[in-house]
C-alpha cells in the first residue's frame, strides 16, 4: 500500500470556483516526487492540503493507512521547506535549525546532538554560530532544509525551495537535495514550474492542470510519451498534426498524407481523430532531392534562426508551419525547398484537450 492516498480531494477558496477537482495521487514510501505545472493548476495548493494548511471541501488525505484529512497541522510529522526558508534572522544557524526541537520540549542533550548531526549532514557545522544574513542563498536553503529534517519527519515538502537561487546555484542544490534524500531515505514531495529542475531530480512526477492531475510517470515516460496535449504542450512538444485513424498504426492527416506510427504505442485505444505530435530535434531535414518518401512532407524554409550547437527553422508545410532543429553540417536559407522526415518511432498519439 502506498505511504499517501489522495482520495477524489476537492478544495475551493471562495466555495464556488474548484481549485481542485477530485484530485488523486498516491505516492510510495522513499519516492521523490515532484507536482509540475505553470502557476494556479493547484499545485501548491495539494502540498498546502498535504501539511495541513487548508481544509478540503471533499475527499480523502490517507498516509500510512490512518485519515489525516481532519488533523491538526502540529500533530502532523511533516518538514517544510518554503520559498522564502522563512528563517528566523534574530536566531543563529544551530537556534534556527534547533527551533522544532524546542517547540518538542527536547533535552538539552538530545536537542544538541540532533543538531550537530543534521548540520554536518548538510555541510554547515562551521557555521552554526552564524546569522541568516551572514550566509549565501544556497547556505540559507541548507538551513531551512536541516530545521525540516532535524526532527525525523516522516514526510519532507518542498515548495519551490530554489527559485529565489540564481541559475548556476539552482543547479548545484539540486543535486544536494537529491543526494540528502538518497540518503536519508525520506519520502518527498516536490512544487516546482520548472520541468528542467523537476526531471533531474524526481523517481516520479505528476503533471497538474486546473485541479487535476494529467499524467503521473517516471520522468523518462513523461518526457518520451506524453499522453494529452496540454503535457506535450508544457513539456516541449511543438508540432501538432490533426489526425484520423485508418488502421493499427496508420494515419491520415487533413491535407491526405499518409502516416506510419510505431506500433508499440498503445495505438489500439487512440481516439479516432486524435493529435500527432513530435519534438523540433525528433524531425529529419532532408533536401528537396531526397528520394525517401515514406513519412515525409514537403515544405518551404521561411525562418532560419541560430540556437547555438544548432540551427531552428520554421518550415511551411501543408500541415502548417513547422519547427526543426538541425545541425550545422547542412545550411538551409529561406525560401529552400526541403523535406521533413517524420519517424515512425518518434511520433506521438496524444488525446486532444477538451475545451470547457
Amino acid at each position: 500500500m502506498a505511504l499517501i492516498n489522495l482520495n477524489d480531494i476537492t478544495v475551493s477558496y471562495d466555495g464556488k470556483s474548484d481549485i481542485l477537482k477530485k484530485l488523486n495521487l498516491d505516492i510510495e514510501k522513499g519516492q521523490f516526487v515532484s507536482l509540475l505545472g505553470p502557476s494556479g493548476c493547484g499545485k501548491t495548493t495539494t502540498l498546502r492540503v498535504i501539511a495541513g494548511f487548508i481544509e478540503t471541501k471533499a475527499g480523502d488525505f490517507i498516509f500510512d493507512g490512518h485519515n489525516y484529512t481532519k488533523l491538526a497541522v502540529h500533530k502532523r510529522n511533516f518538514g517544510l521547506v518554503f520559498q522564502s526558508y522563512a528563517l528566523f534572522p534574530h536566531l543563529s544557524v544551530f537556534d534556527n535549525v534547533a527551533f522544532g526541537l524546542k517547540m518538542r520540549k527536547t533535552t538539552k542533550e538530545e536537542l544538541r546532538k540532533a543538531v550537530e548531526e543534521i548540520l554536518e549532514v548538510v555541510d554547515l557545522k562551521a557555521f552554526s554560530k552564524r546569522y541568516p544574513k551572514e550566509l549565501s542563498g544556497g547556505q540559507r536553503q541548507r538551513v531551512a532544509l536541516a530545521r525540516a529534517l532535524v526532527i525525523k519527519p516522516d514526510l519532507l515538502l518542498l515548495d519551490e525551495p530554489l527559485s529565489n537561487l540564481d541559475a548556476k546555484l539552482r543547479l548545484k542544490m539540486r543535486v544536494e537535495i537529491k543526494k540528502l534524500q538518497q540518503k536519508l531515505g525520506i519520502t518527498t514531495l516536490f512544487v516546482t514550474h520548472d520541468q528542467e529542475e523537476c526531471f533531474s531530480i524526481s523517481d516520479k512526477v505528476a503533471v497538474m492542470n486546473k485541479g487535476v492531475v494529467e499524467q503521473y510517470d517516471s520522468p523518462e515516460m513523461i518526457y518520451s510519451h506524453p499522453k494529452t496535449e496540454f503535457v506535450a504542450r508544457f513539456i516541449g512538444f511543438e508540432n501538432f498534426i490533426n489526425l484520423k485513424k485508418q488502421e493499427l498504426g496508420r494515419f491520415l492527416t487533413d491535407d491526405g498524407i499518409s502516416l506510419q506510427i510505431s506500433d508499440d504505442q498503445n495505438l489500439a485505444d487512440s481516439d479516432v481523430m486524435s493529435f500527432g505530435t513530435i519534438r523540433p530535434d525528433d524531425i529529419e531535414l532532408l533536401s528537396a532531392e531526397t528520394s525517401q518518401t515514406a513519412n515525409v512532407i514537403e515544405g518551404n524554409i521561411e525562418i532560419r534562426t541560430f540556437v547555438g550547437k544548432d540551427y531552428q527553422y520554421s518550415v511551411d508545410t501543408k500541415l502548417g508551419s513547422m519547427l526543426v532543429n538541425s545541425s550545422k553540417d547542412q545550411i538551409y536559407h529561406q525560401g529552400d525547398r526541403v523535406k521533413l522526415h517524420l519517424p515512425s518511432n518518434k511520433l506521438i498519439i496524444i488525446k486532444k484537450t477538451k475545451e470547457e
